[in-house]
């Protein structure tokens, strides 16, 4: 069995991973039918392919799964549920960009993950260089991907008049930052 800091590493992603493609498969199936919707539906199926890819490297590795951390991320993820959903048409934009925003941020850990694992591959023999390079570039692939549709969803949200109650910078900020601590806070929950 590999070390205790591996094992705890690695299980700490797979929580994330599990969170992250429960939100990928969230947004498609809230966006269907649009083009959005079109672009998750794909993005959706890679993140869930790039979760079983940790799943079975820890499995090759003699890494069990923390049931524990798997628990906490299945409750964080039931809470985001709650909090993206049934919202005013107004808040449905800053709900998109805040999704987008999180799968973002975990998208980008994935993809520190695979470097951070590439890094060591020498002293591992489970590790496959080149495996680890398609996940990586894979990886960077998504985040480019998001970052656009993250910053378009920041343009519809942010940037005017919706449904005519804009919001004003005091306003808007205090808006985000909510938002940002209940992310935080169920990406702190995963851990």
């Amino acid at each position: 069995m590999a070390g205790s800091a591996l094992e705890t590493y690695l299980n700490d992603h797979l929580a994330g991973a599990m969170f992250g493609s429960d939100l990928a498969e969230q947004i498609r199936a809230r966006t269907e039918e649009t083009r959005i919707g079109d672009l998750m539906a794909s993005l959706a199926q890679q993140i869930e392919e790039d979760r079983q890819s940790l799943v079975g490297l820890m499995e090759r590795m003699g890494i069990s799964q923390s049931q524990v951390k798997q628990a906490t991320t299945w409750l964080a993820e039931k809470a985001s549920r709650v909090k993206l959903g049934g919202m005013t048409a107004a808040e449905t934009g800053l709900s998109m960009l805040m999704a987008l925003e999180t799968l973002t941020l975990g998208v980008a850990g994935k993809r520190a993950l695979w470097a951070a694992l590439s890094a060591v591959e020498g002293e591992h023999p489970e590790l496959n260089a080149a495996e680890l390079d398609v996940l990586i570039s894979r990886a960077e692939s998504q985040q480019r991907l998001l970052e656009r549709e993250r910053v378009e969803a920041g343009r519809t949200a942010l940037g005017g008049d919706v449904g005519g109650t804009a919001l004003g910078g005091d306003e808007r900020r205090s808006t985000i930052a909510a938002g940002r601590i209940g992310v935080a806070g169920s990406i702190v929950c995963a851990r």
